[in-house]
């Protein structure tokens, strides 16, 4: 028959008798199985409610062995390594019996108190079991009065109740050689990132980023605008001087299950919330120390257009429709209330993107930034207020600066982008974007194009390692003489990346690569190599 009330009171439940909760004395053991003595006489035999088949490699040399595997399969109160096995195909220690057999007391005691059928015998067995090892059960009892304790001190001394800190942090040793230029010298670089994570409903977040490094960028040939190539920068790239600042100040917040608000108040960029990357390992937001080595090799440039402070949305259609839209003021301009800047009056980025996933394996995304860009202000500027050679972090300088650094420009860009898992150890994605840029004063539009492919290969020789191949052509400025750089090369600055993240543990991962740009800058006959080891630290 079903169980009704059968009298059992807060302290002698069965948990609290012999479960981890318990620190009851013998005695009160002993109370535990007179109660069992009661249920028995008011029980009858019963069907078994639940079979299941996940205890595994437990060899039944002992009756109690049996006993207990008769109860898992019975109830469903899973024991064992969480493989669900008893490694090495050995006996249980009486320690790994006695959390065995706690498990299925705590799963028995449930159904018991939800009326649950449970069979006659299965009383009797967990008696039996409960006497043999009534000593172990004891101190498994004391051990987690130990870890209740140890977890109150923890809490009391937190650092905050809803706030935790992590961190990253890169030591790069790099070098760069190229044909013309400035000759580079060998450089060990870093960067520190501390974030601070708060939390007021449990589903929202804010992110209070402080960052230092010192990581120059190498010098790279280039030509005709006076100022040096954005191509070539590493993802810790553009700090100097190991001079902390504010690194990314933003707050999300979900609304139900179909939309999520984003607000930034500095350093912010449209990659922060989009969905940029889909099923592509090799994108860890863009300028991590965990993917790829370039900012150009992290995602479609279209993502570096602008940034600073606004807000941005995504709103989901069901699981396979995402529409995403922000407005980014510069960040030099969106705190000032002088003529010409405030949000909205100075240089900006307004976004709108679909993001289509027809399965969990494949994402394609549609993109459209219009921005505005003051003179000396280039396109792909990531929100950086002024970059340290006031250059663009991706993309050739006549990309960056089509009209030259003295000329406004307002832009409308489009991208496209894929990403496919072609299996769980290869992932393919490609991008590509165009660019019409408005330059003021000046009768033709400047014409700025850009694609790639990349191949990503997670877990390569091992779990949470990374491989990495990434080919395209960065940004470039197509119609560089009729925009008025008379006598300006026009090559296409075809970029190739290879690394290999080897990851030491959970929080150490070591990533040698190699890029190789031909044509920086759009020039003729000129190339340039740039080598890395980068170490990343993460907690």
């Amino acid at each position: 028959m079903l169980l009704g009330s059968i009298g059992l009171t807060t302290t002698n439940a069965l948990a609290d008798a012999i479960a981890p909760q318990s620190r009851e004395t013998p005695a009160a053991n002993a109370d535990f199985l007179q109660q069992l003595d009661r249920y028995n006489n008011q029980s009858d035999s019963l069907d078994q409610v639940t079979s299941v088949q996940e205890l595994k490699d437990v060899a039944p040399t002992e009756w109690a062995y049996e006993a207990l595997r008769s109860l898992v399969e019975r109830y469903g109160c899973i024991v064992g390594y969480p493989d669900s096995t008893y490694r090495g195909n050995r006996a249980l220690t009486r320690w790994e019996f006695a959390a065995g057999l706690n498990a299925c007391m705590n799963t028995i005691e449930r159904l018991i108190q939800e009326n649950v059928a449970v069979l006659k015998e299965d009383v009797d067995t967990l008696k039996r079991l409960a006497q043999e090892f009534e000593a172990e059960l004891a101190a498994l009892g004391g051990r987690v009065d130990n870890l209740e304790g140890r977890v109150a001190f923890l809490e009391d001394n937190q650092f905050s109740t809803t706030t935790k800190l992590t961190g990253e942090v890169v030591f790069a040793v790099a070098a760069a050689t190229n044909n013309g230029g400035t000759d580079n010298q060998a450089v060990f670089q870093n960067r520190t990132r501390l974030y601070l994570e708060t939390s007021f409903t449990g589903e929202d977040i804010l992110y209070t980023g402080l960052a230092a490094g010192n990581s120059p960028r190498f010098d790279l040939p280039s030509q005709g605008t006076g100022i040096p190539t954005g191509e070539g920068t590493f993802t810790f790239q553009d700090y100097a001087d190991n001079d902390v600042a504010i690194d990314f100040l933003s707050y999300f917040t979900p609304i139900g299950d179909w939309a999520e608000v984003f607000v930034t108040a500095a350093a912010g960029a449209t990659s922060d919330y989009l969905p940029t990357a889909g099923n592509d390992p090799i994108d860890d937001g863009g300028d991590g120390g965990s993917g790829a080595l370039t900012l150009f090799g992290a995602h479609n440039p279209i993502y570096y257009i602008g940034g600073g402070a606004g807000a941005g949305f995504n709103l989901k259609f069901g699981d396979t429709f995402t529409l995403s839209t922000s407005y980014l003021a510069g960040p030099s301009d969106a705190a000032s209330p002088a003529e010409g800047a405030g949000i909205f009056n100075g240089d900006y980025a307004a976004l709108g993107q679909l993001t289509i996933t027809p399965n969990d394996s494949l994402t394609f995304v549609l993109t459209y930034v219009n921005s505005y860009h003051s003179a000396g202000t280039p396109i792909f500027n990531y929100g950086f207020a002024t970059s340290p050679d006031s250059t663009g972090v991706v993309g050739t300088s006549f990309a960056n600066f089509p009209g030259g650094t003295d000329a406004r420009v307002s832009a409308n860009s489009f991208g496209v982008g894929a990403s496919y898992r072609v299996a769980p150890q290869f992932v393919v994605s490609a991008w590509g974007g165009y660019t019409i840029a408005d330059i003021r004063n000046v009768s033709e539009d400047g014409e700025i194009w850009n694609y790639a492919l990349s191949l990503a290969f997670p877990d390569l020789f091992g779990e949470g390692n990374l491989g990495g191949l990434i080919a395209g052509v960065q940004p470039y400025l197509g119609n560089p003489a009729e925009v008025g750089f008379v006598g300006a090369s026009n090559n296409i600055p075809i970029h190739i990346e290879a690394f290999y993240r080897y990851q030491l543990n959970d929080n150490i991962s070591i990533t040698p690569g190699i890029v190789y740009l031909n044509a920086p800058d759009q020039q003729d006959d000129e190339d340039a190599i740039l080598g890395v080891v980068r170490t990343t630290f993460t907690f």
